[in-house]
């Protein structure tokens, strides 16, 4: 029986292993799954040695906070790579433990596919040598990553993005105010504060000021959808941090609040490109420790926080981050895109242009893409393929 290591450590990682695994099973059907990984990967059995939930951190004071904990869990990832020895290591983001794994898998004779590239390009550059190193295959969501490594002798591929192969959100206006006890006559705002509850306590607070600053408009509405990776307590301590007035609903549909929604604040991250595929007009925000903002500022090299800026190759979407995040210049970027349809039909059309650039087309480096194919088709043909070198893609 054929065993597949897969490591996921954070929310929207924890997204794309859930999607690979049938896909995998598809073409190895006898495919066994076991590593680090969320609950919708469990409820497809996956073996979780180490729960996704346990080592999701971020920013350098978080992680040091955090590391006798984490090195932990990543000694029961080790040992169970030992015991088990599996054919193939899936790894997906998640930098910070996923190339230290690298390492270990490498050494341990079993071949590496990356999925989803840590952001190296943006900043800790030095680390391109361990991809280098220990990474046989390295799939890209993003299509300037595929020259970054190219350039450095990284067999990379654009196997286009997860997100730009789903669907719109199916559910209507009204079944989706009726689900979440909303007016749908009104204009809803998404409130979209990070996936992480680190995240959500400092990208929050200040969203919450802006839409106090708004409630005086009784057509507005605020919807905060909550990852699924967030705990029971998590969820609780978030509930508490939301004021009487104005009511922010709570959502268990990220997507379906953007599709609804009349505009949006979204923390930098995985969601802006959720947003920017729906199409829905937003503002992003971000903060962090102070710690982690002035390491940030001397090592990142990027003319753009936000990812689809960067895609664009230009400031598509305005970006609040930092000192700059307050609730005065939030109010201030997000009504246009609430009231003039002028300054909303131009976002819209950025917005067609990033989602165009997201889709694979073909390249004669790669090879044909096969029409109907996913992105997530692609990644799990290539890893059916380095699991077994007879199959064919």
């Amino acid at each position: 029986m054929p065993k597949v290591f897969l490591s996921a450590g954070e929310a929207s990682g924890e997204h794309y292993g859930a999607a690979l695994i049938p896909a995998i099973r598809r073409l190895v059907p006898n495919a066994e799954f076991f590593g680090l990984g969320g609950q919708r990967m469990e409820a497809l059995g996956f073996r979780r040695v180490v729960r996704a939930e346990d080592v999701a951190v971020m920013g350098i004071t978080e992680v040091l906070l955090h590391m006798p904990r984490i090195y932990g869990e990543y000694r029961k990832l080790k040992a169970s790579i030992r015991q088990e020895r599996p054919g193939l290591a899936i790894l997906i983001d998640f930098p910070d433990v996923n190339l230290s794994l690298a390492k270990h898998l490498k050494r341990a004779g079993v071949p590496v596919l990356y999925f989803v590239s840590p952001q190296l390009w943006a900043w800790k550059k030095y680390r391109i040598r361990d991809v280098q190193r220990y990474v046989d295959r390295m799939l890209v969501i993003f299509p300037f990553e595929v020259p970054f490594y190219r350039e450095r002798k990284v067999q990379a591929t654009f196997v286009g993005h997860p997100l730009a192969d789903l669907r719109l959100p199916t559910v209507s206006r009204e079944d989706f105010a009726r689900e979440n006890h909303l007016d749908p006559s009104k204009l809803w705002i998404g409130l979209l504060p990070g996936s992480r509850a680190k995240e959500v306590r400092l990208n929050l607070p200040e969203m919450v000021k802006a839409a106090q600053a708004l409630q005086h408009s009784s057509d507005y509405e605020f919807l905060l959808p909550l990852a699924p990776t967030l705990t029971g307590e998590q969820r609780a301590e978030i509930q508490a941090m939301l004021p009487i007035a104005p009511k922010i609903t709570i959502t268990g549909d990220s997507r379906a609040t953007l599709h609804h929604a009349r505009a949006s604040v979204v923390a930098s991250g995985t969601a802006t490109v959720e947003a920017a595929l729906i199409g829905n007009p937003f503002v992003v925000v971000y903060r962090v420790s102070r710690v982690t903002y002035a390491v940030a500022q001397r090592v990142v090299d990027v003319p753009h926080v936000a990812m689809v800026n960067l895609i664009a190759g230009r400031r598509a979407v305005p970006e609040l981050i930092q000192s700059d995040f307050t609730a005065a210049n939030l109010v201030l970027h997000l009504q246009p895109l609430l009231q003039n349809e002028e300054a909303r039909a131009g976002m819209q059309s950025s917005l067609r242009q990033i989602s165009d650039m997201l889709k694979a087309k073909d390249n004669p480096a790669d090879g044909p893409v096969h029409h109907g194919e996913t992105a997530i088709d692609r990644a799990a043909g290539i890893a059916a393929q380095m699991l077994d070198p007879q199959e064919t893609l």
